[in-house]
């Protein structure tokens, strides 16, 4: 009897990506507010990030990811000057789909939380269809 091989993608894959806040991470900066803290597009972009590391690695040749949907909540401000650290974690694989839990955390607690849903394309037909809707 043959041993099946473990899929490439399979939930509990992880990874972890930081940042130090700055002037071009604020509310401010991005337009999602006028304080001078984490702005909520710069956490989505960091959890984004994570679920992108958390695959990269296992993706076949000529194939990536992209975003489908995300539900995330912001739940504390970070200033400038602060790390955080976003860690996601593949929980789900149906097909092509995927959906990782994701928290953003500092020295102090969670920042934010949720879930992003991305898809499994073949990177060349993706980029040529999205050319064409140019």
């Amino acid at each position: 009897m043959q041993e099946q091989p473990e899929p490439a993608l399979a939930p509990g894959l992880t990874a972890v990506v930081e940042l130090t806040v700055t002037d071009a991470d604020t509310a401010q900066a991005l337009g999602s507010g006028d304080v001078p803290v984490l702005g909520t597009p710069r956490v989505l972009a960091l959890a984004e990030a994570a679920t992108v590391a958390a695959t990269a690695a296992r993706l076949a040749a000529g194939t990536t990811t992209v975003g489908l949907r995300v539900e995330l909540e912001h739940r504390a401000a970070t200033p400038i000057g602060r790390t955080v650290r976003a860690q996601a974690r593949l929980a789900e694989v149906d097909g092509r789909r995927l959906a990782f839990e994701v928290t953003v955390t500092d020295g102090d607690g969670i920042v934010a939380d949720g879930r992003v849903e991305r898809m499994v394309v073949d990177r060349r037909r993706f980029v040529e269809r999205a050319a064409r809707h140019a």
